[in-house]
């Protein structure tokens, strides 16, 4: 099969653009043409056009912020009385930027095409994920189209507010970890080898703690390229192992036994796990379906393999507040409120609920870990910058003791 890029028309007179794969052009434009489309142009597409085609805004999965966007938008056109086939007409010819109107239209070509919008949104893995598939599906069997996409906006906004509060916190005790770096390297590369020749022509040898650090700022000027390469090397190498189950379920693992950060992320993945699992079981999603959907979204292969066991134990007529304990992968606060959600039979309200509580002090947790990196990155760059004066001062008295 091969790979072939086309424009056409669709039938509202919406410019389509695309990569399809198909035995030949005529072969696309046959298909093309099934679907109401007039053709305007096929060419051989390259993985390399493809990757312009990205950059440039073209055809692409939809990022986070205009998934969200989408969602929301759709969701108030069919609150107000809009048909699908329209508001997904507007929402292609809309659109803030080519990418996103092309995904729309091939959406409402499908849908007009006859398919729910489940089955159409599926079409496009890239920009539809298998949880916003699983909710729309639930939604349309439901009747309530436009509250559940407006509850999907709602669950990816928060997504999105999670990961934007966990980078916002570390910007800051970044910043002033490279500027203290910057700092102590700058010092020991440009400062202190000031002094070399004042001593060398006195015919007196420096200090002790003073050649100690003109030798660590020697070995960084000639041995810091070197380092960085290497340094990224094992980063390159690093990742494509990480890429491999076994190494990865075992970084995972550690990442949740790490003081401080460990308990961080586990209250990250409980909140995610919690507010995933409750807007699917409120939605009318069964509980395995709705476990497996969670899964996906954790992004931490223990977690994963906790909800995994969970849904074997669910599947048995166990429950699987219980299993997730066994684990001990979860905050034990959120196994509390799952076990008493199965017990009462309000097991989807209680999840949103731990969600709350787990988001809560996700926020509190990263105030204090911020309260600690800061003082803590200032004390240590302090103590090293107050060895490096320390050292020149002692190699200036030694000068004046010689000067007398």
């Amino acid at each position: 099969m091969a790979r072939f890029r086309y424009r056409a028309l669709g039938r509202g007179g919406e410019l389509l653009k695309g990569v399809s794969e198909g035995a030949s052009a005529t072969a696309i434009a046959a298909q093309l043409q099934k679907g109401g489309a007039m053709v305007l142009s096929i060419s051989p597409a390259t993985r390399l056009m493809d990757i312009f085609s990205l950059q440039l805004g073209g055809i692409g999965a939809l990022r986070r912020t205009e998934l969200t966007d989408a969602m929301r938008e759709l969701a108030s056109m069919l609150a107000a009385g809009q048909d699908l086939d329209q508001a997904l007409k507007l929402m292609a010819e809309e659109a803030p930027n080519k990418r996103v109107g092309a995904v729309m239209a091939r959406v409402r070509e499908k849908v007009r095409d006859g398919a729910p919008l489940a089955a159409a949104l599926q079409s496009e893995p890239r920009s539809f994920t298998r949880l916003s598939v699983g909710l729309i599906r639930a939604g349309e069997a439901g009747g309530d189209l436009a509250g559940t996409l407006e509850r999907i906006a709602g669950l990816l906004e928060r997504q999105r507010s999670m990961a934007a509060a966990v980078q916002s916190a570390m910007i800051y005790p970044a910043l002033l970890l490279v500027a203290a770096i910057g700092s102590i390297i700058l010092l020991l590369t440009q400062v202190l080898p000031q002094f070399v020749p004042l001593f060398a022509d006195n015919g007196v040898p420096l200090p002790a703690s003073t050649a100690f650090l003109l030798g660590m700022g020697n070995a960084v000027s000639v041995y810091g390229p070197y380092a960085l390469v290497a340094l990224a090397a094992l980063g390159f190498a690093a990742r494509q192992a990480l890429r491999q189950p076994g190494p990865r379920l075992a970084a995972d693992k550690l990442l949740l036994r790490l003081p401080i950060i460990g308990g961080l992320n586990r209250e990250i993945l409980g909140a995610r796990f919690a507010r995933t699992l409750g807007m699917l079981l409120i939605n009318g999603v069964p509980l395995l379906s709705a476990l497996a959907m969670a899964q996906d979204v954790l992004g931490n292969m223990a977690a994963q393999g906790a909800v995994q066991a969970a849904a074997e134990s669910a599947k048995t007529g166990q429950g699987m507040a219980n299993a997730l304990a066994r684990t001990a992968i979860f905050p034990s606060r959120l196994v509390h409120l799952l076990r008493l959600g199965e017990t009462t039979a309000q097991l989807g309200p209680l999840a949103l609920r731990a969600a709350d509580v787990h988001e809560e002090r996700t926020r509190i947790s990263l105030q204090r870990l911020v309260a600690l990196l800061v003082p803590a990155i200032t004390v240590l760059m302090g103590a090293a910058v107050a060895g490096i004066v320390s050292s020149l001062l002692l190699a200036m008295l030694s000068l004046n003791d010689i000067a007398q």
